[in-house]
């Protein structure tokens, strides 16, 4: 979190059975530290004990993140993506219709904790649909779902979608726009006691890749994500009903993204749990040599895995059931 001045505190991280006395454990979860690093704007970054930090700053780091959807955060948990659309970047067309897409849930099922279903793409240069055909393609898919023993979230930008799909039985909003993009959302979710999600995105799909530039991509994306979570708080939504996602790939370049991720245990002063969503991304397949992006399961797996380092709870992702074998395997090496 950042104290008055413009200084902010990020967690140096570590994993595994041996803590030293002097440690913090992050967020009641896996990971803990003995130093942080202070950064602020236009002066180089210190690394201090964590002694050296506010005890407020400590005690937001430190409290344990309530359950959401009934998940408890002392493990990282799956999102699985399931996008009931012709275009989505990555697997548009795929799951185009409720048999299909439910389908795949129960595929899934076994190897995530939740399943993001989403009736409208927002790769880069998509077109909005309208809220009738978000509806349309997402609502038959939960009902579908109802008996499956698994969180659904809703993928959606639009309040109208947001309630049809709580009532259909999702239990997670997941706005990529952080409810910037309708006035209406707030209010559709605070009134529902559901929790959501809020994701950092620079523009809007259309345009959100044409010349991103930030002043300091980490301290904006935290400033902006702090603003947000300080304006579902005043629409009534508390912050344990609150999940922040940094929004890699939404507004940012290669060098963006790899900045955020070498960072990410900052996102934890918002003192909510972390989602991490790079699944199948472009910077994914640069830097991977996989131009396809069915083709990056290997690479997405990679910075999935750095989320865990990082203290993320829930990462969501397109290669369900290989990610669940790293991930397990991860887990046992460092418990």
């Amino acid at each position: 979190m950042a104290e008055p001045g413009g200084v902010y505190w990020r967690p140096l991280l570590s994993s595994g059975p041996e803590i030293a006395p002097d440690a913090h454990i992050l967020a009641g979860g896996w990971t803990h530290f003995s130093h942080v690093e202070r950064l602020e704007r236009g002066q180089s970054p210190q690394v201090l004990s964590a002694h050296d930090a506010p005890a407020d700053v400590l005690e937001r780091l430190c409290a344990p993140r309530d359950p959401i959807c009934g998940l408890a955060w002392e493990r990282p948990h799956l999102m699985g993506i399931l996008n009931v659309t012709p275009d989505s970047f990555s697997d548009g067309g795929r799951f185009d219709g409720a048999a299909a897409a439910a389908s795949s849930a129960r595929a899934m099922a076994d190897d995530v904790s939740m399943i993001d279903i989403g009736g409208e793409s927002t790769r880069p240069g998509a077109t909005p649909v309208s809220v009738d055909e978000e509806i349309s393609r997402t609502v038959p898919v939960l009902e579908a779902l109802t008996e499956l023993d698994v969180a659904k979230s809703i993928d959606t930008r639009n309040a109208v979608t947001a309630r049809a799909a709580l009532a259909a039985g999702a239990g997670l909003v997941n706005d990529v726009s952080a409810m910037t993009h309708d006035p209406g959302m707030a209010a559709a979710v605070a009134e529902s006691g559901a929790p959501v999600c809020l994701m950092h995105a620079q523009g809007d799909p259309q345009t959100m890749q044409d010349a991103p530039r930030y002043e300091d991509v980490v301290l904006d994306v935290y400033d902006q994500l702090a603003a947000r979570v300080q304006a579902a708080a005043a629409a009534g939504i508390p912050r344990a009903r609150i999940l922040v996602d940094p929004g890699i790939g939404f507004g940012k370049t290669l060098a963006h993204n790899l900045a955020l991720l070498r960072r990410l245990s900052l996102f934890h002063g918002l003192g909510c749990a972390v989602l991490l969503g790079a699944s199948r991304k472009r910077f994914i397949g640069t830097i991977g040599q996989a131009p396809e992006a069915q083709n990056r399961a290997p690479g997405s797996i990679a910075v999935a895995l750095h989320g865990v380092t990082q203290g993320v709870q829930l990462l969501r992702v397109h290669d369900t059931a290989a990610t669940a074998q790293a991930l397990r395997l991860a887990c046992a090496l460092h418990t």
